[in-house]
């Protein structure tokens, strides 16, 4: 049985935070350590491009958030890590998919929407400011998928719009070129997951302004989670743990103990001094380990760089560019050098019912030849041997179906491939052992 691909990406339009360690990093790493998963994990910076145009900060968000990963647990010889703008098939797909996706469907996607609605509330054109690459994201997001074929996608609920749509482009591609080349990918939303609260109480997010960096100095840590928004109870009063950013957050570094516990001590009324300085004191006992490791990643950025190029070039190899050369077939982009011609064609198919044989000469330049014909067609010739007997080994080894790399003793003929010729080989074979058994 096949392996289960699952992809995740993170942008890189700033600094990790603890959000995107409880919400992505540490699922995506707990999900590779299954036997029958394939996991592609990658930095979008291509994405982050649509918002974040500080190259400098792109630069270095790219390199904490590889730092963070690694730092974290992840093996870049157990699982493929690269970097989005590495590998230019995914932008050559985005094309691809860009020639087949509907306008419509890409008016109704939820970041658009939201930014034509921005617009007409302020009085402006309802594109005004709106770039084409936040209008083009969806199908930027879809080749970052379908190039490998992905079979799951871990994601908000926010994001399960896009894999919809994404599906929707890979069905229509595959319908315009008849044929099943792209896997429809699923949106896996896991509800155990927990969306992280902000310092303000809001979700966890960069766009408020509210994280906590997943790998704060110790001191600085504990400063902001001294921040955190709380209501005005005083010690001794019961304190609710629905709603509580102090709770929710140390409910997600918790075991089921010991957040039963905590809960017990809200309802005892806990001093919210007290409260955040156990969040603290929890959240730095997991993450204080791994701060020590990305700190000592972040002092050798060029390791770094080079896990990612080599992950990048293996991807390629094994994936990218094997599966964009299927679909460059699939659309006509082609060598023009097999273009088949009507006149061929029609010899082709006269000349598939009669049997293929070899035949061999001298030429004037003494040298020794034999040829593989199907008709009047040339499927293979061989160059000169010096002697017959040479000329004969190979030719005995051609008949035993041994074809080889071409252009090593011989070459196909003309608008020939080296399937043909492995057919007529086989045929060749076939009616030899039906002759010596009659």
């Amino acid at each position: 049985m096949s392996k289960t691909r699952i992809l995740t990406g993170i942008t890189t339009s700033g600094t990790p935070h603890l959000g995107n360690y409880v919400g992505a990093i540490r699922p995506a790493l707990a999900s590779a350590k299954d036997d029958d998963v394939e996991s592609f994990y990658f930095l979008a910076d291509l994405h982050s491009l649509i918002k974040a145009q500080d190259p400098a900060r792109t630069q270095r968000s790219t390199l904490e958030i590889a730092a963070s990963w690694l730092a974290c647990g992840l093996d870049p010889d157990k699982v493929w890590f690269y970097r989005q703008s590495d590998i230019p098939e995914i932008t050559e797909l985005t094309w691809l998919l860009t020639c087949v996706a509907g306008k419509g469907i890409l008016n109704r996607a939820h970041a658009y929407k939201a930014a034509v609605d921005k617009n007409r509330a302020e009085g402006e054109d309802d594109d005004a400011g709106i770039t084409a690459g936040l209008f083009m994201y969806p199908v930027l997001m879809a080749a970052d998928i379908m190039l490998f074929n992905a079979h799951k996608v871990p994601v908000g609920r926010d994001q399960i719009q896009h894999i919809e749509m994404a599906r929707d482009f890979g069905q229509r591609f595959n319908h315009v070129y008849g044929g099943e080349f792209l896997v429809l990918p699923e949106a896996v939303v896991d509800a155990q997951v927990a969306t992280l609260p902000g310092l303000d109480g809001r979700k966890m997010s960069k766009s408020y302004d509210n994280t906590i960096p997943l790998f704060a100095p110790r001191e600085v840590l504990k400063r902001l989670i001294a921040g955190i928004l709380t209501d005005s109870r005083a010690p001794g009063e019961p304190k609710d743990t629905e709603g509580s950013a102090v709770f929710q957050l140390y409910q997600a570094f918790a075991t089921g103990e010991e957040t039963a516990a905590f809960a017990q001590a809200f309802a005892e009324g806990i001093g919210w001094g007290d409260a955040k300085q156990k969040l603290f004191e929890r959240i730095d006992a997991e993450v204080a380990p791994l701060r020590e490791k990305y700190e000592a990643l972040m002092a050798k950025p060029a390791e770094i760089e080079a896990i990612l190029r080599e992950g990048a070039a293996r991807l390629r190899a094994t994936h990218a560019t094997p599966m964009l050369a299927r679909l460059r077939e699939a659309v006509g982009l082609r060598d023009l050098a097999r273009i088949a011609q009507p006149e061929s064609q029609q010899a082709a198919r006269k000349e598939a019912g009669v049997a293929p044989t070899f035949k061999q000469y001298r030429e004037a330049d003494g040298k020794f030849y034999f040829k593989l014909v199907q008709g009047d067609r040339v499927l293979l010739q061989s160059i000169g041997f010096d002697s017959p007997r040479d000329a004969g080994q190979r030719l005995a080894a051609l008949k035993q179906g041994e074809l080889g790399e071409p252009g090593s003793d011989f070459v196909l003929g003309e608008g020939v491939s080296a399937d043909e010729v492995n057919a007529a080989l086989a045929a060749f074979v076939a009616a030899a052992a039906e002759g010596s058994n009659g």
